[in-house]
Protein backbone atom coordinates (compact mmCIF):
# COMPACT_ATOMS: atom_id res chain seq x y z
CA UNK A 1 0.00 0.00 0.00
CA UNK A 2 1.50 3.27 -0.89
CA UNK A 3 0.96 6.43 1.16
CA UNK A 4 0.69 9.94 -0.26
CA UNK A 5 0.70 9.07 -3.69
CA UNK A 6 4.55 8.27 -3.59
CA UNK A 7 5.17 4.85 -5.33
CA UNK A 8 6.56 2.38 -2.65
CA UNK A 9 9.58 0.43 -3.55
CA UNK A 10 9.75 -3.38 -2.05
CA UNK A 11 12.19 -5.29 -0.98
CA UNK A 12 12.12 -8.71 -1.65
CA UNK A 13 12.48 -11.76 0.30
CA UNK A 14 13.06 -15.55 -1.11
CA UNK A 15 12.92 -19.19 0.17
CA UNK A 16 12.19 -22.56 -1.10
CA UNK A 17 11.21 -25.24 0.88
CA UNK A 18 11.25 -28.89 0.48
CA UNK A 19 9.09 -31.18 2.11
CA UNK A 20 10.80 -34.75 1.68
CA UNK A 21 7.62 -37.68 1.61
CA UNK A 22 10.14 -40.77 1.04
CA UNK A 23 7.16 -43.73 1.18
CA UNK A 24 5.80 -42.11 -2.21
CA UNK A 25 9.25 -40.73 -3.38
CA UNK A 26 7.65 -37.12 -3.75
CA UNK A 27 9.50 -34.00 -3.37
CA UNK A 28 7.44 -31.08 -2.14
CA UNK A 29 8.60 -27.05 -2.79
CA UNK A 30 7.09 -23.78 -0.91
CA UNK A 31 8.37 -20.81 -2.60
CA UNK A 32 7.82 -17.68 -0.05
CA UNK A 33 8.24 -14.51 -1.96
CA UNK A 34 7.87 -11.01 -0.28
CA UNK A 35 8.27 -8.42 -3.15
CA UNK A 36 7.46 -7.86 -6.72
CA UNK A 37 8.56 -9.27 -9.79
CA UNK A 38 9.50 -12.37 -9.10
CA UNK A 39 7.49 -16.28 -9.62
CA UNK A 40 7.51 -19.29 -7.20
CA UNK A 41 6.45 -22.68 -6.72
CA UNK A 42 3.04 -23.35 -5.50
CA UNK A 43 3.49 -24.33 -1.56
CA UNK A 44 1.76 -27.82 -0.70
CA UNK A 45 -1.48 -27.69 1.10
CA UNK A 46 -0.91 -29.50 5.07
CA UNK A 47 -3.01 -32.37 5.13
CA UNK A 48 -3.02 -32.44 8.89
CA UNK A 49 -1.70 -29.52 10.38
CA UNK A 50 -1.97 -31.00 14.12
CA UNK A 51 -0.44 -34.46 13.06
CA UNK A 52 2.85 -36.43 14.28
CA UNK A 53 5.66 -34.71 11.75
CA UNK A 54 6.03 -36.28 7.78
CA UNK A 55 9.06 -39.47 8.21
CA UNK A 56 11.95 -38.32 7.15
CA UNK A 57 14.64 -40.08 4.66
CA UNK A 58 16.84 -42.91 6.36
CA UNK A 59 20.06 -40.31 5.92
CA UNK A 60 18.15 -37.47 6.76
CA UNK A 61 15.40 -38.18 10.38
CA UNK A 62 13.06 -35.55 11.72
CA UNK A 63 15.51 -33.36 13.27
CA UNK A 64 15.16 -33.04 17.14
CA UNK A 65 14.88 -29.65 19.63
CA UNK A 66 18.22 -28.59 19.75
CA UNK A 67 17.97 -29.17 24.14
CA UNK A 68 15.22 -31.69 24.68
CA UNK A 69 14.99 -30.79 27.96
CA UNK A 70 13.74 -27.56 26.63
CA UNK A 71 11.32 -28.55 24.61
CA UNK A 72 7.75 -29.30 25.69
CA UNK A 73 4.78 -30.94 23.71
CA UNK A 74 2.98 -29.62 21.15
CA UNK A 75 0.04 -27.98 21.26
CA UNK A 76 -3.06 -28.58 19.27
CA UNK A 77 -3.77 -26.70 16.06
CA UNK A 78 -5.28 -22.88 16.22
CA UNK A 79 -4.65 -19.87 13.65
CA UNK A 80 -1.99 -17.47 15.39
CA UNK A 81 -3.37 -13.97 15.74
CA UNK A 82 -0.27 -11.86 17.07
CA UNK A 83 3.37 -12.41 17.11
CA UNK A 84 5.79 -10.60 19.96
CA UNK A 85 9.10 -10.02 20.57
CA UNK A 86 10.07 -8.52 23.53
CA UNK A 87 14.00 -7.75 23.00
CA UNK A 88 12.97 -6.01 20.02
CA UNK A 89 9.77 -4.36 21.18
CA UNK A 90 7.72 -5.91 18.24
CA UNK A 91 4.38 -6.16 18.24
CA UNK A 92 2.81 -7.44 15.24
CA UNK A 93 -1.01 -8.74 14.42
CA UNK A 94 -0.58 -11.23 11.78
CA UNK A 95 -1.91 -11.04 7.77
CA UNK A 96 -2.93 -14.57 6.64
CA UNK A 97 -0.45 -15.84 4.02
CA UNK A 98 -1.70 -18.34 1.19
CA UNK A 99 -1.69 -18.47 -2.74
CA UNK A 100 -1.81 -15.76 -5.10
CA UNK A 101 -3.50 -16.26 -8.83
CA UNK A 102 -0.42 -17.00 -10.02
CA UNK A 103 0.71 -19.78 -7.33
CA UNK A 104 2.97 -17.60 -5.68
CA UNK A 105 2.81 -17.29 -1.62
CA UNK A 106 1.19 -13.93 -1.09
CA UNK A 107 3.25 -11.66 0.85
CA UNK A 108 1.96 -9.13 3.60
CA UNK A 109 0.20 -6.22 2.41
CA UNK A 110 0.87 -3.82 4.98
CA UNK A 111 4.58 -3.54 5.52
CA UNK A 112 4.31 -3.08 9.45
CA UNK A 113 2.80 -6.02 10.00
CA UNK A 114 4.25 -10.06 9.70
CA UNK A 115 2.36 -12.58 8.03
CA UNK A 116 1.84 -16.68 9.20
CA UNK A 117 1.74 -18.81 5.96
CA UNK A 118 -1.49 -20.66 6.47
CA UNK A 119 -0.88 -24.12 4.68
CA UNK A 120 1.71 -24.96 7.05
CA UNK A 121 1.71 -25.68 10.66
CA UNK A 122 -0.26 -23.16 13.19
CA UNK A 123 2.79 -22.04 15.74
CA UNK A 124 2.77 -24.39 18.34
CA UNK A 125 2.28 -28.05 16.77
CA UNK A 126 4.62 -30.33 15.36
CA UNK A 127 6.80 -28.91 12.51
CA UNK A 128 8.56 -25.86 11.02
CA UNK A 129 6.02 -22.77 11.43
CA UNK A 130 6.76 -19.88 9.44
CA UNK A 131 5.86 -16.07 9.59
CA UNK A 132 7.48 -13.92 7.33
CA UNK A 133 7.98 -9.97 7.54
CA UNK A 134 9.52 -7.42 5.36
CA UNK A 135 12.58 -5.40 6.71
CA UNK A 136 12.27 -2.18 5.35
CA UNK A 137 9.58 -0.53 2.49
CA UNK A 138 10.47 2.50 0.92
CA UNK A 139 13.65 2.87 2.46
CA UNK A 140 11.76 3.09 5.82
CA UNK A 141 12.14 0.34 8.73
CA UNK A 142 9.33 -2.20 8.88
CA UNK A 143 8.31 -4.31 11.48
CA UNK A 144 11.49 -7.24 11.21
CA UNK A 145 13.98 -4.65 10.51
CA UNK A 146 15.67 -5.78 14.09
CA UNK A 147 15.58 -9.11 13.84
CA UNK A 148 19.03 -9.89 13.36
CA UNK A 149 19.82 -8.88 15.88
CA UNK A 150 17.85 -10.94 18.20
CA UNK A 151 19.79 -13.53 20.47
CA UNK A 152 19.71 -16.95 20.99
CA UNK A 153 17.78 -17.29 24.48
CA UNK A 154 15.44 -14.61 23.35
CA UNK A 155 11.45 -15.33 23.52
CA UNK A 156 9.23 -15.10 20.55
CA UNK A 157 5.28 -15.09 21.69
CA UNK A 158 2.58 -16.27 19.38
CA UNK A 159 -0.71 -15.42 20.51
CA UNK A 160 -3.57 -17.62 19.10
CA UNK A 161 -7.29 -17.99 18.18
CA UNK A 162 -7.69 -20.43 21.07
CA UNK A 163 -6.39 -18.08 23.57
CA UNK A 164 -3.42 -19.31 24.33
CA UNK A 165 0.09 -18.14 23.64
CA UNK A 166 3.02 -20.21 22.30
CA UNK A 167 6.02 -19.48 23.44
CA UNK A 168 9.39 -19.88 21.69
CA UNK A 169 13.04 -19.85 22.65
CA UNK A 170 15.34 -18.75 20.06
CA UNK A 171 17.99 -21.17 19.22
CA UNK A 172 19.90 -19.42 16.86
CA UNK A 173 20.15 -17.02 14.31
CA UNK A 174 21.41 -17.56 11.08
CA UNK A 175 22.26 -15.31 7.54
CA UNK A 176 22.37 -17.01 3.94
CA UNK A 177 22.90 -15.62 0.40
CA UNK A 178 19.49 -16.07 -1.50
CA UNK A 179 21.63 -17.78 -4.09
CA UNK A 180 22.41 -20.68 -1.62
CA UNK A 181 19.57 -20.70 0.77
CA UNK A 182 19.68 -24.42 2.75
CA UNK A 183 16.26 -25.17 1.94
CA UNK A 184 16.16 -28.72 3.58
CA UNK A 185 17.70 -27.30 7.07
CA UNK A 186 15.67 -24.71 7.21
CA UNK A 187 12.41 -26.74 6.63
CA UNK A 188 12.97 -29.93 7.09
CA UNK A 189 10.68 -32.22 8.99
CA UNK A 190 11.05 -31.68 13.16
CA UNK A 191 9.79 -33.91 15.92
CA UNK A 192 8.85 -30.82 17.94
CA UNK A 193 7.25 -27.65 17.41
CA UNK A 194 9.40 -25.13 15.77
CA UNK A 195 9.49 -21.83 14.34
CA UNK A 196 10.99 -20.17 11.91
CA UNK A 197 10.97 -16.28 11.35
CA UNK A 198 12.11 -14.86 7.87
CA UNK A 199 13.37 -11.81 6.37
CA UNK A 200 15.89 -9.67 4.57
CA UNK A 201 19.05 -8.96 5.20
CA UNK A 202 22.81 -8.08 3.78
CA UNK A 203 23.67 -5.80 1.18
CA UNK A 204 20.46 -3.56 -0.94
CA UNK A 205 21.37 -3.86 -4.78
CA UNK A 206 18.90 -0.23 -6.24
CA UNK A 207 19.42 -1.83 -9.46
CA UNK A 208 18.07 -5.39 -8.53
CA UNK A 209 16.00 -4.03 -5.77
CA UNK A 210 16.53 -7.05 -3.77
CA UNK A 211 18.49 -7.54 -0.73
CA UNK A 212 21.18 -9.95 -1.05
CA UNK A 213 20.71 -12.21 1.62
CA UNK A 214 18.15 -14.07 3.87
CA UNK A 215 17.76 -13.44 7.86
CA UNK A 216 16.06 -17.06 9.44
CA UNK A 217 15.38 -17.42 12.90
CA UNK A 218 15.23 -20.56 14.53
CA UNK A 219 13.30 -21.66 17.48
CA UNK A 220 11.22 -24.12 19.45
CA UNK A 221 8.07 -24.17 21.33
CA UNK A 222 9.26 -24.37 25.68
CA UNK A 223 6.05 -23.23 26.85
CA UNK A 224 2.78 -21.82 26.48
CA UNK A 225 0.12 -20.40 28.41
Amino acid sequence: MNGGGRPRRRTVLIVAIPVLLVAGGLLLVLGLGVGTGEQHPAPPRAVDKSGPPVAGSADRPAESAPDERRAVAALPASDPVRVTIPSLKVSSTLERLGLDSDRAMETPKDPDKAGWYHPGPTPGTNGPSVIAGHVTWDGAPTVFFDLARIDPGDRVEVARKDGRTAEFTVDRVATYPKDAFPTVEVYRNLDHAGLRLITCGGDYSEADRRYADNVVVYATLTGSH
